[in-house]
C-alpha cells in the first residue's frame, strides 16, 4: 500500500509497565502503572534528538501515522509530524504518550484495581498535570532519554510542556507551548464544571461505577462534549460554517433544526461512543488545578524561574478559550527571567482548534524553530 507523502506510515502502539509506586499530588499513590506510547523516527546514538509530544483532553499516544489495515486511523497531529513535516521524523525521534487516567490503554479508571480485582471506576485517584509529567519522565528513563531536545503540545499539552520546563529543567532543551495558558480563567473552570455536572447527574453514571451495571452515561458525555466543542471554535468560524442555516425549515419542535444544533449533537454522539466518563471528569479537573504560580503567591515569573529551556510560545488570534493575552502572560514571565523566548501570534479564524490544523504560517513557525533548535 502506498503511503501518503510525508507520512510516518504504519505504526504500532507500545506498552511500558512500571512496578515502582508513583506518588501523586493528591497524596494518593499508584502502586504500579502502565503507559501506552508510540515512537516515530530514529533515536540517534547520543540520544539527543528526542521530542516528547503531550496530548490534549480527548487525544492519546496515537499522534501520527496509521494502524495496519485501518487507513482511517490517522494520528491526531499527523499534519505536524512526519518526514519533511514541521516536526521532521528524519531529524527527530518523536515520542507520543497516553497520560495516566486516560481511557486509551494507560492506567486509568477503566483499568483493574489490584486491591479489588474490579475496574477502578470512581476510586481511581485524581491526577494532575504534574503527575502526568512525572509519569512521562519515568517513560523517558525507560527509553534511555536523559534530556529531550524538545517537549511540545497544544492546549492541555502546552501546559504539560510548561510543567516539564520547571519540574525537570535539566531534562528539556526547548519547550513549545502552543494555544495554552498559565492557568484556567474562572470562565473556563465554569465551562468544565457544567460539563462535569452533565456527567455526574446522568442516571447511568452510578457514582462512577457504571461498568458494573453494563451501562455508560452517554447522555452526560454527549452534553459535556457539546459544551466543550462550543469553546473550541471561534464565533467567526461557527458563523461561516453554519450561520443560521436550517436543515429543513422551521418545524416548531425541540429536534435539531439548525445546522449548528445537528453538528453539535453529532459531535456529542461520536464522542460518547469512545470516551470514558470517569476519564473526562479527571482530565477537566487536572486542567482546573494547573496553576504554577499558586505556590509563589500568584507570581508567575517566580514560578517559572527554575526553567532553563528555550521557549516557543504560539497563540491564535480567534482563540477565546486560551486567548493570546494568556500566552503573553507566559512570555512576560519568561522575559522577566531573561529566558530565551520566541512568540508568534498566528492570524487564524478557527478558534482554539487552530493548533490542530495545518495553517501555513503556524507550521512555518514550528518548522523554522525546530530547524534552528536541531543545530543548537
Amino acid at each position: 500500500m502506498g503511503e501518503a507523502r510525508g507520512s510516518v506510515g504504519v505504526v504500532e502502539a507500545q506498552r511500558a509497565v512500571f512496578a515502582e509506586p508513583l506518588a501523586l499530588s493528591s497524596g494518593a499513590t499508584l502502586p504500579a502503572f502502565e503507559l501506552m506510547y508510540e515512537t516515530y523516527g530514529t533515536l540517534n546514538a547520543e540520544r539527543s534528538n528526542a521530542i516528547l509530544v503531550c496530548h490534549a483532553l480527548n487525544a492519546s499516544h496515537h499522534v501520527a501515522g496509521v494502524y495496519a489495515g485501518r487507513p482511517d486511523s490517522e494520528g491526531w497531529w499527523d499534519n505536524m509530524i512526519g518526514p519533511g513535516k514541521p516536526v521532521d521524523t528524519e531529524r527527530f525521534f518523536v515520542v507520543g504518550v497516553n497520560n495516566l487516567g486516560s481511557c486509551f490503554g494507560s492506567t486509568g479508571p477503566m483499568s483493574i484495581n489490584p486491591a479489588t480485582g474490579e475496574p477502578w471506576g470512581s476510586d481511581f485517584p485524581i491526577v494532575t498535570i504534574e503527575d502526568w509529567v512525572d509519569g512521562q519522565a519515568r517513560l523517558a528513563d525507560r527509553l534511555g532519554i536523559r534530556r529531550f531536545a524538545a517537549v511540545m503540545g497544544g492546549s492541555l499539552g502546552g501546559m504539560q510542556a510548561l510543567a516539564w520546563a520547571t519540574r525537570y529543567p535539566e531534562r528539556i532543551a526547548h519547550a513549545l507551548v502552543i494555544a495554552a495558558a498559565p492557568n484556567l480563567s474562572a470562565q473556563n473552570i465554569a465551562f468544565n464544571e457544567v460539563a462535569r455536572a452533565a456527567i455526574l447527574t446522568d442516571p447511568d453514571f452510578h457514582d462512577g461505577h457504571f461498568y458494573a451495571h453494563g451501562v455508560k452515561p452517554v447522555r452526560g458525555l454527549r452534553v459535556a462534549r457539546m459544551i466543550g466543542h462550543i469553546t473550541y471554535i471561534s464565533d467567526e468560524q461557527m458563523g461561516e460554517k453554519f450561520g443560521r442555516q436550517l436543515r429543513e425549515g422551521i418545524k416548531y419542535s425541540f429536534d435539531p433544526e439548525f445546522e449548528i444544533e445537528s453538528y453539535l449533537r453529532y459531535q456529542g454522539e461520536k464522542f460518547s461512543e469512545y470516551f470514558d466518563a470517569n476519564t473526562y471528569l479527571r482530565i477537566t479537573k487536572a486542567l482546573d488545578y494547573f496553576d504554577p504560580a499558586r505556590a509563589t503567591g500568584g507570581d508567575l515569573a517566580k514560578a517559572l524561574a527554575p526553567a532553563r529551556a528555550r521557549f516557543l510560545v504560539i497563540s491564535f488570534t480567534t482563540d477565546w478559550r486560551f486567548s493570546p493575552a494568556r500566552s503573553r502572560e507566559i512570555v512576560k514571565a519568561l522575559v522577566e527571567n531573561r529566558r530565551d523566548v520566541s512568540y508568534a501570534e498566528i492570524v487564524a479564524p478557527h478558534g482554539h482548534d487552530a493548533f490542530l490544523l495545518d495553517t501555513l504560517q503556524y507550521h512555518a513557525v514550528v518548522r523554522a524553530y525546530l530547524a534552528r533548535a536541531s543545530t543548537q
